[in-house]
């Protein structure tokens, strides 16, 4: 089956959100709250603790806790738009879906993965998300609905997806 669409901005974002909720950026996340939670219990420590409050000890912690909170979705916004920089100058893509795995043709390029490099896949409303099995989650790819001539084209793509990778 073959599917044929021009990236957005917002399949990559999907796709990099599917991509951080399943690899190391969960954990990455954890631990900036951790952080977060600790630094504002040393700030209410410094201002309700004995001795008297540092102004200058408050006003960085209290930074570090809005940076710490700033950094996940930061982080998200800089991977879109650098994979959307990469992916969005190629034009149309054609992807081609058999029991071997995908081939997607651009103007630029032409790529092929086999289902044991993307061996897991997530459905969301709007696409299929592929994703490497490996630990750092660093393999994503996208299939996005609209990028079938007929809306059954979905079904066989999940029927496909179902036989060769396992969903998340």
């Amino acid at each position: 089956m073959e599917l044929v669409y021009t990236p957005t901005r917002a399949d990559v974002t999907d796709a990099v959100r599917v991509q951080m909720k399943h690899s190391w950026f969960r954990w990455l996340r954890r631990a900036l709250w951790l952080v977060a939670a600790l630094t504002v219990l040393v700030v209410l420590l410094e201002l309700f603790g004995p001795g008297d409050p540092k102004p200058g000890a408050i006003v960085r912690m209290v930074g570090l806790v809005l940076l710490l909170l700033a950094l996940g979705p930061l982080a998200r916004w800089i991977i879109v738009r650098q994979m959307y920089a990469l992916i969005g100058r190629q034009g149309e893509f054609r992807a081609r879906v058999d029991e071997d795995g995908v081939r997607w043709t651009t103007r630029d390029s032409e790529v092929v993965h086999r289902w044991q490099l993307l061996p897991l896949y997530a459905e969301t409303p709007t696409q299929f998300v592929l994703l490497s099995a490996d630990k750092g989650g660093v393999g994503v790819a996208a299939l996005p609905k609209r990028g079938f001539a007929d809306p059954a084209g979905a079904d066989r793509l999940r029927e496909v997806l179902d036989r060769n990778a396992t969903r998340i």
